[in-house]
């Protein structure tokens, strides 16, 4: 097949490109998308087994005249007309081939269609056989099964209510599946006229036809739960700033049209009064706590291990850390619900990481502050239960009299001499009282020998003399008196020279 322009720059793509649609009108935007989508895609290089073709169908204030108002229709209409399903839960996979999805990109302001494109076989890592093999393969279903896409279009009602509430809780996801359930619609209405004009129907197209079931009550389901959640006000910021994009612009189609704008602006003022919910956290939110869990010790041994090696067991420890990253790199992969957009659901991934962030630094303050506090009173204790010997302080060290350096000044001179005085008086008067108590006790001895003598004096020839008293020893003069004597000869002597 033989292809110019636009349409063979998409299937010369090897990785996943992006394409501007600014300027193009829909009639060669459909031309493009049917010329290269129309067969699989080949070429590809040897490690990709999917990828992504983005087309920017619209933009913002800005740049919103740059693009057609028609260009996504344009997209997804020649899409449709391929096989292509819509799918929202899509991603850059192999079984997603055939599938595309809209997006909004917030954070570039863009508008966008990504499609996931049939691939051959021969152009797949690790893949063989010719183009044809490939081709049957894919021609077993029009859309992907086991993808929401069939599932929503396969399962019966009551199956379906319980599906929605578990698999799209939030009004995006549910809005999502409104569009899903609009292009099956589309997609049987083909169908309906290909019957209508006599032709014959291809096996997957009869297969398809054969399964799908109750689409339009579906769709209304899903409406009635998107307007009961914005009326109970259970949106988050995110939808609540999409429904007041809607809302404008409506509000200018209608002033446009010169019809009245009552029932808009009552609206603009329910959806500005509705105080946004937090997302919801991940479905598998559970188990990858326990992952969590079991990765906090590793990340503080990882802390503390920097700047040394790793023993054998720490090792060990450490190759555990990478398989606990992968599984909770999967779960949260799993925990994505159907229809969500890709900026909505990372930001409920960063949403569980912070809150794990937040308990580990909780965690690791609180045990910091545990092992100051036991240091702590561990230091009292040991200070406690150590002996206190007299004389020493609580320091444990003995409290010895220190002289004091330098020289004397005269109030410490007059502090000595009055405690030198004190202590010579305290001397005499003990010497005082020894000998005063000596010669008590020799008179009382001796008045005890004169009874004594007097009654045995017949038995006693001779009577001992009385008992004198010990001799006391000539006690030392006291610093006083010495010093009163040296004033005496110094006074004397002036005396002396004075007269002379």
């Amino acid at each position: 097949m033989t292809v110019h322009g636009l349409a063979a720059s998409i299937r010369s793509a090897t990785e996943s490109e992006t394409f501007d649609l600014g300027g193009q009108t829909p009639t060669a935007i459909s031309t493009a998308v049917s010329d290269a989508f129309r067969e699989p895609l080949e070429n590809l290089d040897d490690e990709e087994d999917m990828i992504r073709i983005t087309f920017v169908v619209g933009a913002g204030k800005q740049n919103r005249q740059k693009y057609d108002d028609g260009a996504a229709k344009a997209v997804t209409s020649a899409l449709l007309k391929l096989g292509y399903a819509e799918d929202r839960a899509s991603s850059c996979v192999a079984e997603c081939g055939g599938t595309f999805k809209l997006q909004h990109d917030t954070g570039k302001n863009l508008k966008t269609v990504v499609v996931f494109p049939r691939v051959s076989s021969s152009s797949r890592r690790g893949g063989g056989g010719d183009g044809s093999d490939g081709g049957e393969e894919e021609e077993e279903s029009l859309i992907p099964e086991n993808s929401p896409g069939w599932k929503i279009a396969v399962c019966s009602m009551v199956v379906f209510r319980t599906m929605i509430d578990r698999q799209c809780p939030s009004w995006s996801q549910k809005k999502g599946c409104a569009g899903c359930i609009e292009a099956l619609n589309e997609m049987v209405g083909n169908i309906d006229a290909k019957l209508m004009k006599g032709a014959a129907l291809e096996g997957p197209e009869q297969s398809f036809y054969d399964a799908v079931s109750d689409l339009d009550e579906k769709e209304a389901h899903v409406r009635t739960g998107m307007h009961e959640q914005v009326e109970k006000g259970d949106i988050t910021k995110y939808e609540r700033d999409i429904l007041l994009e809607y809302n404008a612009e409506r509000i200018r189609s209608l002033e446009k049209e010169g019809k009245s704008t009552v029932k808009a602006l009552q609206r603009k003022e329910l959806l500005e009064s509705i105080d946004p919910v937090k997302p919801p956290p991940l479905r598998l939110d559970a188990e990858i706590r326990k992952f969590h869990r079991e990765l906090t010790p590793l990340l503080r041994l990882e802390e503390r291990a920097r700047g040394r090696l790793l023993t054998v067991e720490e090792t060990r420890a450490m190759a555990r850390k990478d398989e606990i990253m992968e599984e909770i790199e999967y779960l949260e992969d799993r925990s994505r619900g159907w229809f969500e957009e890709d900026d909505v659901f990372e930001s409920r991934v960063r949403a569980s990481r912070a809150i794990f962030e937040a308990k580990r630094a909780k965690k690791s303050a609180n045990s910091k502050a545990l092992s100051a506090g036991s240091d702590a009173a561990r230091g009292k204790s040991v200070a406690a239960s150590k002996w206190v010997l007299p004389g020493q302080g609580s320091g444990g060290r003995k409290r010895t009299a220190q002289r004091p350096k330098g020289k004397l000044k005269g109030s410490d001179v007059f502090s000595a001499m009055m405690m030198d005085s004190d202590s010579s008086s305290d001397e005499e008067s003990e010497s005082e009282a020894s000998a005063e108590e000596w010669r008590t006790r020799a008179t009382q001895g001796a008045a005890s020998e004169r009874k004594i003598v007097g009654s045995d004096a017949h038995s006693k020839p001779k009577s001992q003399p009385p008992a004198s008293p010990p001799e006391q020893k000539p006690q030392r003069a006291s610093k006083k008196s010495k010093k009163k004597k040296k004033k005496k000869s110094k006074k004397e002597k002036k005396k002396s020279k004075s007269k002379q």
